[in-house]
């Protein structure tokens, strides 16, 4: 799920990118727990890569929105990630270990948490996982 042809002027605008989500959020499949969440990432040159939640009944193999959006971003050899929107019914938060993911893929990225009515709240990778692990607690 890819959207292009936007400037990255349009495509930065924090409510594009909600709205983007909330589209998002309509594919999830959520059939265990209900609970649908929908991702944007938005790339340095305005292109934006969504996901969203993929559940399955062997709980460990479910994916977050987030994480989809990102894996495949990654897949589609994109490393620009400058924001995230995240969209769930009641504007909650990203899970662990999708703030580990986002802070190893975008540790710069913004970050909107938006609820199904479209209020979003805006703030930063570093805020949500502060002292997080990354590839420097590797080196020896």
């Amino acid at each position: 799920m890819q959207t292009q042809g936007l400037t990255p002027i349009e495509a930065a605008d924090p409510a594009h990118l909600v709205a983007q989500a909330l589209a998002a959020r309509q594919r999830a499949y959520a059939p265990y727990s209900g609970y649908q969440v929908g991702a944007a990432v938005l790339c340095a040159d305005g292109t934006v890569i969504l996901g969203c939640n993929v559940e399955n009944a062997a709980y460990p193999a479910t994916i977050c929105a987030e994480r989809v959006a990102l894996t495949a971003a990654v897949a589609q050899g994109r490393r620009d990630l400058v924001a995230i929107a995240v969209a769930t019914r009641d504007g909650g938060s990203p899970c662990g270990t999708c703030r580990q993911v986002m802070a190893e893929l975008g540790p710069e990225m913004v970050v909107y948490i938006t609820d199904a009515q479209g209020r979003y709240r805006t703030t930063t990778v570093r805020a949500l996982l502060p002292d997080g692990f990354s590839g420097a607690s590797l080196q020896r």
